[in-house]
């Protein structure tokens, strides 16, 4: 649950394929911050599991003007006694949006998994250096040296809700790659049209929605997350449904702050 928590909010808009690492900032000011309500289904019963909040602010970062975001999410003490999690993301990218750090801590049960990832720019090419450590094993390490943009699970999101969707079909599919803290993998996520919905705040937007899928080896597509965004220029993520391999788990939209155009998405308050 944590971890596709994580992997869909930061890939709630990987809206480009193979791109420029830098790009314009058109939805985000420093300042802004989200919170969501975490539901986890447990035999047919629907149950809060906790919060999540994702936050973004200035920082300075190897001596250039950089953005600092952070996830955290944190179980309640009902989850905790079955899932415990207190896990925080952290990226720092430059004021045009380009990877530059990465680092998941992430807290399940009694095990406790570090991922770091260093992004670096030379010749035209993506240096991405990361590892992952975890108690008790043997620590993972892997350096790629790409001619394509890599991103990780943070950075993905703040490039791509600038990017227009308008041009996406019904259907289509979009392909990224991403630093997992121990490999480079591609990813695919479908489009699926639009739909409204109404979130924890008691307000109903129009949404974008998008799922990501895996194949298995037959090549036999397979549902893992569904999420719905805003239909505006902010491209909020409002909910994520989460399929599992024992249940499934919902984030919903609870408040907004510093939010950087209007809500133009809202059908009904």
């Amino acid at each position: 649950m944590k971890k596709l928590i994580f992997i869909c909010l930061g890939w709630c808009l990987g809206l480009v394929a193979y791109a420029q690492c830098a790009a314009k900032n058109e939805a985000i000011l420093p300042g802004e911050r989200l919170t969501y309500e975490l539901k986890f289904n447990w035999k047919f019963i629907w149950v809060n599991a906790g919060k999540a909040q994702l936050d973004l602010q200035k920082t300075s970062y190897k001596g250039k003007n950089c953005y600092k975001t952070e996830l955290l999410a944190v179980s309640n003490k009902k989850v905790d006694l079955f899932f415990k999690m207190r896990d925080t993301l952290t990226c720092i990218t430059t004021d045009r949006l380009e990877p530059m750090y990465f680092r998941k801590g992430a807290e399940e049960g009694s095990k406790y998994t570090v991922d770091e990832v260093f992004f670096d720019y030379k010749g035209g090419k993506c240096i991405v250096d990361q590892k992952r450590v975890r108690l008790g094993r043997k620590t993972v390490a892997a350096k790629d040296t790409l001619d394509e943009c890599v991103f990780d699970m943070l950075s993905i999101l703040l490039q791509a809700r600038s990017f227009d969707p308008t041009s996406y079909k019904k259907g289509d599919k979009i392909l990224f790659p991403m630093a997992t803290g121990k490999k480079v993998e591609e990813q695919t996520l479908i489009y699926r049209g639009k739909k409204n919905f109404e979130a924890e705040n008691d307000v109903k937007y129009r949404c974008l929605v998008f799922s990501l899928v895996e194949y298995d080896k037959k090549g036999k597509e397979k549902e893992v997350i569904t999420f719905y965004v805003t239909d505006d220029k902010n491209h909020l993520p409002v909910r994520l449904d989460l399929y599992l391999n024992f249940g499934s788990a919902k984030a919903f939209l609870e408040t907004i702050e510093g939010n950087r155009h209007p809500l133009t998405s809202i059908v009904e308050k």
